[in-house]
């Protein structure tokens, strides 16, 4: 076991109510590893109270640091990084014009496995240790991908990229001998799933890129693969913006509506993420609660891409979940502190939407405890909790002078924590601890 003395944020259980922080100044967290060899959190709290229980564990003392849970990132393209920063005039074009002669390279391994170790690095360097992520319609970038994890024994959870029709031929999903590119699709992602899926922190997804690039029989076998395995995740995006909206219904004209073609497919459940959900009407936001299907919130991407404003009030009004996801490379930034930023923008915006403030609790909750629940990873992952893996980061909120003043001023959490969203990037992240197994 090992311990460490610093100010420490963390959250109390669902049950307590939703962004319910807990933080203390001078605190102690205390980990170490549980029957399955694998590092989680023993005790955390006051260091007054829980040191004289544990006096023989060594303690690493980071004055004036704070400690809080590993970020989870509940939507991101890792084949996109090089993609971040392009200029377009909207989602399709973007996709055209920079995502796809991109991705188009990850056919080669030694090239998706580059991109993939640079890709890890920079999720741990900017805080995130458990990512829900696309990669390609190329299994050799969701092998790249799965192996780097691995290697740095990181949460993640990827899958191969379904998409057999609306894109270059080039990144079409493959034929293989004797079948279909569509039949073969479906085979290389239950392979993966084998291979991939539960071994050690790793999790497979099936991941249709979204409804419109795939025939109904490939949504069809998705759905079945979802019915076979029902603790894969699935993820793929809906109703991001008005023009693919209008491309969903008419190539579905059966559905009651864009994501319902999803239900109708058999796609949606728990472990069910849909990127962005923002051109929703009731009926959708009641699927999405009654299927237990929960949405990754990606606010920089749709400020980028002009996508629109995901409507917090009536996501929670009528009670679904939903997370908070970096969408790079559509969005602007792997830095979680950009992401929930752009969240408060997204949450103020009261033209075409009831404006809210986001409160900071509320705001880090969404990319920590709130993201890992939308995962059905609560009590896992996002918390420093009892029994939760030992992920972590430890932060300077002296890391630049600017920092160092406003957050010097701060007289309650709120102030300390808004302070870091606004001004924090990757310099606020001074280390980020990942559970090892042993």
């Amino acid at each position: 076991m090992k311990s460490y003395r610093a100010s420490i944020l963390w959250f109390a259980p669902h049950s307590e109510g939703a962004a319910c922080a807990r933080f203390e100044e001078d605190g102690l967290l205390v980990v170490g590893a549980n029957a399955a060899g694998v590092q989680v959190v023993q005790a955390v709290g006051a260091w007054r109270e829980l040191a004289q229980h544990y006096p023989g564990v060594p303690v690493e003392h980071l004055p004036g640091r704070i400690i809080a849970p590993g970020f989870v990132d509940m939507h991101i393209h890792y084949p996109q990084t090089n993609v971040i920063g392009s200029p377009a005039d909207g989602l399709l074009p973007w996709l055209e014009n920079h995502t796809f002669p991109e991705e188009n390279r990850f056919a080669a391994l030694e090239y998706s496995a580059q991109a993939a170790t640079f890709f890890i690095a920079e999720l741990l360097r900017n805080g995130v240790t458990t990512a829900l992520a696309f990669a390609t319609s190329h299994t050799e970038s969701v092998n790249a991908l799965f192996n780097q994890a691995q290697a740095e024994q990181m949460r993640l959870i990827t899958g191969l990229c379904l998409m057999n029709r609306h894109a270059p031929a080039q990144l079409l999903n493959r034929s293989g001998v004797g079948t279909d590119a569509t039949e073969q699709s479906l085979l290389d992602a239950e392979t993966l799933i084998h291979r991939w899926h539960g071994q050690g922190r790793l999790g497979y997804a099936i991941t249709p890129r979204f409804a419109p690039m795939s025939t109904q029989a490939q949504l069809r076998g998705a759905g079945d693969l979802a019915a076979r395995y029902p603790d894969v995740w699935i993820q793929s995006h809906v109703a991001e913006n008005k023009d693919e909206v209008a491309w969903a219904r008419q190539l579905f004209p059966q559905s009651r509506s864009y994501l319902a073609t999803y239900d109708d497919f058999g796609l949606m459940r728990q472990r069910a993420i849909y990127a962005h959900c923002i051109h929703f009407d009731d009926d959708d936001r009641a699927l999405m609660r009654d299927t237990g299907a929960a949405a990754a919130v990606c606010p920089t991407s749709n400020l980028f891409l002009g996508s629109g404003f995901f409507d917090y009030v009536e996501a929670d009004r009528v009670g679904y979940e939903y997370g908070l996801a970096s969408d790079v490379g559509g969005g602007t930034s792997f830095s979680p502190f950009h992401t929930m930023l752009g969240a408060y923008y997204v949450g103020r915006e009261g033209q075409t939407k009831q404006g809210l403030s986001l409160s900071p609790q509320h705001l880090w909750w969404q990319h920590t405890a709130g993201a890992a629940r939308a995962l059905g990873l609560d009590g896992v992952v996002g918390n420093l909790l009892p029994g939760c893996e030992a992920d972590f980061v430890v932060l300077n909120p002296q890391a630049t002078p600017l920092l160092a003043r406003k957050t010097a001023l701060a007289a309650n959490l709120d102030e300390l924590l808004f302070s870091m969203i606004v001004l924090g990037d990757d310099r606020l992240i001074e280390r980020t601890v990942i559970s090892q197994a042993i």
